[in-house]
């Protein structure tokens, strides 16, 4: 396949990989559901790519007609098919590439018609490249870290009315520090110019636990609206945990038996959501392999692609990106 082949699947496949949603959602019980719905996954590759495609294709196009008064376009096109057909090389015909011209010494391709507009292009992939790779990394901790929530969600059920006050709080409130050290974790990641900002799975993620925990259909058969009534809620300012024990301990004096039918409901909903999460063709696996593929498709034709578009700078890491992208580089080393 020639470069410009190879550069077309790729953008083809980075648009592709937008739709990490997954048509699954949430059990019922949590009061919401996750709404499927799509992502531009590589909204800068897309549109810069696109626009320097057009332009330089549209300039190219109109110097041939220009030059060549008595071709109309579908003779072009026909001509144009006919040369890929042939040499497996469009460029050629536009004189884009000769094929055989190596890169100046600033790593431009001269024999391009717009090499500086390839160069660009260039940038971005390699910008991208070490992007998605550093996402990878941060979502492969995410999935690691629901994981352990919906262990979590699930050691509620291990509450029962043989317990004193004292152990239920305690089993409570651990579930609180452990959903608070995943904020801890994600929260700034996810919002503002963070490594995962704009990425749906990791938004979702985020959300899906945070109204599990904010539900107010748990417990409802005991009277109880939500775990809000038993201490439970999160700070609408620091979407934090917090419990409150002499709410719970109200709670458990009225109706034990009720508060900890509760408990139970919502372990089971909140761990039933994060298991949703990360479950076959879902969001955070969806996320994954899309990246996966996308890092596998760079890295096996970025040697193509450098020596027909020039070799592009080099990504500039923020500190961030670069912790992320370190972690990935040792996931490849073991």
């Amino acid at each position: 396949m020639s470069p410009f082949g190879i550069a077309s699947s790729l953008f083809s496949l980075v648009k592709s990989i937008g739709s990490d949603s997954s048509p699954q959602s949430s059990p019922k019980a949590s009061g919401h559901i996750v709404v499927q719905g799509k992502e531009d996954f590589s909204s800068s590759l897309a549109l810069q790519v696109a626009g320097l495609q057009a332009q330089s294709v549209n300039t190219l196009l109109g110097s041939v007609f220009s030059g060549n008064k008595g071709t109309s376009n579908i003779d072009f096109l026909g001509q144009l098919a006919g040369a890929q057909g042939s040499s497996n090389d469009p460029l050629s015909l536009l004189g884009l590439s000769n094929g055989t011209t190596g890169l100046s010494t600033n790593g431009r391709n001269r024999s391009l018609f717009d090499p500086e507009s390839a160069y660009r292009m260039m940038s971005v992939i390699n910008t991208d490249d070490v992007t998605y790779k550093a996402q990878f990394s941060e979502m492969s901790v995410m999935k690691t870290e629901v994981a352990g929530l919906q262990q979590a969600g699930q050691t509620l059920d291990g509450v029962s009315a043989a317990m004193d006050n004292q152990s239920i709080k305690t089993q409570l409130q651990s579930f609180a520090e452990q959903y608070n050290a995943w904020i801890a974790r994600f929260d700034g990641t996810v919002k503002g110019n963070g490594l995962l900002a704009g990425t749906q799975a990791a938004e979702i993620s985020l959300y899906e636990l945070d109204q599990s925990v904010k539900n107010i259909f748990n417990g409802a058969k005991d009277g109880f609206h939500g775990m809000r009534d038993l201490g439970l809620s999160i700070d609408p300012n620091s979407r934090l945990a917090t419990l409150d024990a002499s709410q719970l301990d109200a709670a458990l004096a009225s109706n034990k038996s009720g508060a900890i039918n509760a408990i139970h409901e919502f372990g089971a909903n909140f761990a039933r959501s994060a298991e949703l999460l990360n479950s076959a063709n879902n969001f955070i696996p969806n996320r994954l392999g899309n990246l996966d593929r996308v890092i596998h498709y760079i890295d096996s034709n970025k040697s193509s692609l450098q020596a027909e578009f020039g070799l592009g700078d080099p990504a500039r890491l923020s500190p961030q990106v670069a912790k992320a992208l370190a972690a990935y580089n040792q996931i490849l080393k073991t």
